[in-house]
């Protein structure tokens, strides 16, 4: 039993820089549009759980690259990852979602996919957030959490989020405006843990 553990522990030891080897040749093959070899390279890795292997699968089953576009399969693959904790796969999820791609249209479920997202930091889906809660999508309509959710996507990077903040802002009072503040910077202080009311 000891020598199985043991050559078992050696088999994974050896096999990791090979799948390491064949992601990079599925990605090199992918920015050379040759998605077939993507796809050959990439299949086995995804199937044995590879987070970055089934974010690609999805997105070659989304945009129908070197296959039949496939918005289930897509989901497939993006849910297997997002399952995982990525948050990339996670916002996929969340845009399928709204539009109704490979899955029935529900804004229950963009809701969750996009605040899993967004707790990670990633600030499109923190946008999409404050999308939700300004178009009342999913939640109540809420100018406090829209303005609260665009400040930090913007704090993140995504400038356009800034724009649709300070446009929540012209209908929102000053003391309203200072509460989605103050949220916004405990949410971002606690690592996206304590993100509203």
């Amino acid at each position: 039993m000891k020598k199985l553990a043991i050559a078992l522990a050696f088999l994974t030891v050896l096999s990791s820089p090979v799948a390491a080897q064949d992601f990079q040749k599925g990605f090199v093959a992918y920015n050379a549009g040759d998605f077939a070899t993507a796809l050959k390279e990439w299949k086995p890795l995804a199937e044995q759980g590879r987070v970055s292997a089934q974010i690609y699968l999805g997105y070659l089953y989304d945009g129908g690259l070197g296959v039949p576009q496939d918005y289930k399969e897509a989901v497939k693959w993006y849910l297997l990852a997002a399952e995982q904790g990525d948050a990339s796969a996670q916002f996929n999820l969340c845009g399928m979602s709204a539009s109704g791609q490979g899955v029935p249209q529900d804004h229950k479920e963009v809701l969750k996919w996009c605040l899993l997202a967004a707790e990670q930091g990633h600030a499109i889906a923190q946008s999409n957030l404050g999308a939700l809660h300004i178009n009342g999508r999913g939640v109540l309509q809420d100018n406090v959490m829209a303005h609260m959710w665009y400040n930090i996507a913007a704090a993140n990077g995504y400038s356009k989020s800034g724009e649709w903040r300070n446009e929540v802002a012209g209908r929102m009072t000053q003391s309203d405006i200072y509460k989605a503040q103050a949220m916004a910077r405990e949410c971002m202080n606690s690592g996206y843990k304590k993100c509203g009311y």
